[in-house]
This record gives C-alpha cells, sequence and structure tokens, in this order.
C-alpha cells in the first residue's frame, strides 16, 4: 500500500524555501543558489517527489514548449539550425516541438496551432518560413513571442545575414577570374512563402555584373530546389545551353554538389573546365573542395536560441535584429576560363 502523494508544498516546508523556488531548482532554471538548489533536491529525494510537470505547467500558465517551423526539417541547413537552437533551449529547461511548414496552408496552420491563446507553446521560432507584417504585428499584439531566422519583419527579433552581399561575394569572385557568362542555380520559393533569399543572392549576382559593366543573360538563371537530383537535372540545363555557361554560382551547397554530378555526368572537369561556387559551407562542401560562402549556420541556431530566451525572460521585449558575418572559403572548384 503506498502513502500519500508528496506535493511540491511538501518538499518547500521540508528545504524551508517557496514553491516557485522548488520549481525553479527541479527544472535547473537559473537564479537559484547553489546551496538552496541542493536543498531542495536533497528534500525531494528523501521524500521521493515525483513532479507533475502537466499540471505543474498548466498553473504557471506556461508550456516551456519552444515551437520550430522549417519548411524541410531533413535538409542539412534547417537541420544544423535545429540542432543548435534545441541544445540551447533544452539546456534551458524547454522541450523543443519541430514542425515541417512547405507551404502557405501549413505555415497558417502552424501560426494558428502555437497562438497565443493555444496553450501549445511559449515561443515560436519560424526558420525560413516568412510572415507578413501583419502576421506579424498581430502575433506580438496578442502577446506572443516569436524569433526569425532567414528573414526580417520589424515586429520580432531576427537572425540573418546580409543575403545581397553573398550573391555579390560570390558572383565577384568568378568574374575576377575572368568568367563573363557565369550560371546562376536559384533556390525555389516553394508555395507563396515570401522567401526573399533567392531574390537577396539575385540581387548581389546582377550588381556584381553591373560593377563590371555586364548584363547577365536572363537564359542563365534556372530555378530548382535544395536537392541534388534537381539541381543535377537544372545544371544540365544550364551546361546544355547553344552557349553554356564558363562557371556556375549556386544558391546553396547542395545545388553546387547537384552541378558537380552534372559536370561529371559531361565529362567536365570542375576547377578546370567550369567554375563553381555554392553558400553554406556545408559539411561535406571541404571533402570535395567547393569553394563557398560560409554562413555559420550554428551559429544561427544558437543566436535563435539567446534571443527568443531573453524574449521569454522580458515581459515586453523590444525586437532585436541580429546580422551575423559571412565569409569567402576559397577550395578548388574555380579557376580560369
Amino acid at each position: 500500500m503506498t502513502g500519500p502523494m508528496v506535493r511540491i508544498g511538501d518538499v518547500a516546508r521540508a528545504a524551508g524555501v517557496s514553491t516557485a523556488t522548488v520549481s525553479r531548482a527541479l527544472r535547473g532554471l537559473p537564479h537559484v543558489a547553489s546551496a538552496t538548489r541542493q536543498r531542495v533536491l536533497t528534500a525531494a529525494a528523501e521524500l521521493d517527489y515525483r513532479p507533475n510537470l502537466p499540471a505543474a505547467r498548466l498553473a504557471a500558465g506556461t508550456t516551456n514548449t519552444i515551437a520550430a517551423a522549417v519548411p524541410d526539417p531533413a535538409a542539412w541547413f534547417n537541420a544544423t539550425i535545429v540542432g543548435a537552437l534545441g541544445h540551447h533551449t533544452t539546456a534551458a529547461g524547454y522541450d523543443l516541438l519541430l514542425s515541417g511548414v512547405a507551404n502557405s496552408d501549413e505555415r497558417r496552420r502552424f501560426i494558428e496551432l502555437n497562438g497565443v491563446r493555444s496553450g501549445r507553446s511559449d515561443a515560436v521560432v519560424l526558420i525560413d518560413v516568412a510572415v507578413g507584417p501583419d502576421v506579424a504585428s498581430a502575433f506580438v499584439a496578442q502577446g506572443g513571442c516569436a524569433v526569425t531566422v532567414g528573414f526580417r519583419t520589424a515586429a520580432l527579433s531576427s537572425v540573418t545575414v546580409d543575403n545581397v552581399a553573398v550573391g555579390r561575394t560570390a558572383t565577384d569572385l568568378l568574374l575576377d577570374n575572368g568568367h563573363r557568362r557565369i550560371g546562376l542555380l536559384s533556390l525555389s520559393s516553394g508555395d507563396s512563402l515570401n522567401f526573399s533569399i533567392p531574390s537577396q543572392r539575385a540581387e548581389g549576382y546582377a550588381r556584381a555584373h553591373s560593377a563590371a559593366g555586364l548584363t547577365p543573360d536572363p537564359a542563365m538563371t534556372v530555378s530548382t530546389s535544395n536537392s541534388w537530383a534537381e539541381a543535377r537535372r537544372a545544371a544540365h540545363v544550364l551546361l546544355g545551353a547553344a552557349e553554356p555557361p564558363s562557371a556556375i554560382f549556386a544558391m546553396c551547397d547542395e545545388q553546387a554538389f547537384g552541378a558537380m554530378l552534372a559536370a561529371r555526368d559531361l565529362g567536365l572537369r570542375v576547377g578546370d573546365d567550369l567554375s563553381l561556387v555554392g553558400v553554406d559551407d556545408h559539411d561535406q562542401s571541404r571533402l570535395v573542395g567547393l569553394t563557398t560562402v560560409r554562413q555559420h549556420v550554428a551559429d544561427q541556431g544558437v543566436a535563435a536560441a539567446e534571443l527568443v530566451l531573453r524574449s521569454l525572460e522580458t515581459a515586453t521585449p523590444a525586437p532585436q535584429h541580429i546580422q551575423l558575418d559571412t565569409e569567402l572559403i576559397v577550395r578548388d572548384s574555380v579557376g580560369s576560363p
């Protein structure tokens, strides 16, 4: 026969602290003195206390859950950000709830499910899933906490890189090596997600040409996903043109890997017969000698975690916007035409 259920108040009385302090100590949250935390842990162990976490969260009006949305959870870029985000939020006592959001309907449902009144999460992180200013402002007006990664809107805290500069840096390198006909593998934007990264990187590509006194041929731009197979087919379109490019700027390294496969299909040597630049610095890029614009992907996840945790600790946080640096990593995939 079991004895009466031990409650949080019993632990508080045994440790000589408030129930709120017991809750913070057991969850590993900050601002609890080491001696106090140890006293609480000892009392909980001696009383064999097992917290009812759902009830505790309901009573506190929190879920200790952060909801994250990404277009493709399996993609390397997204998975790297989510890994860093989850590591830091879990260490702070929060669960991370991940959703794949591939189109505008799924985005709307995600926002509805994780709104302030839903009781499903305490905060939202949108990774390359853009929302319009009206939606963002309404979310904040209702008391919602959200952070964006990959795009910026005034009402929400954000983590971005300068994607125009990314496109300019990659294209300038190819132009500086003597290339004048440069193909562009653009990222397709999905179903009305207002995905601004492709247009910004394309703007950098265009600015680099303009600064060199050149006008890029529209036929040299092909949109595709970050799938190796689809990028391979798109690169075949560029390389099969009557006037093929001598170089290709791929908007992500995974597209560049597909372009490498297409070059191999055609008997072209990357770095000699075809120059190639990607973006991200994927884990496999150094293995294949890919020149790329590194955007410190894991650091974006860390920055997003810090922003969302800071926002949760502040009653009415002002939006903060962080722009991280990028870096050109020169390897073996670029040469002269």
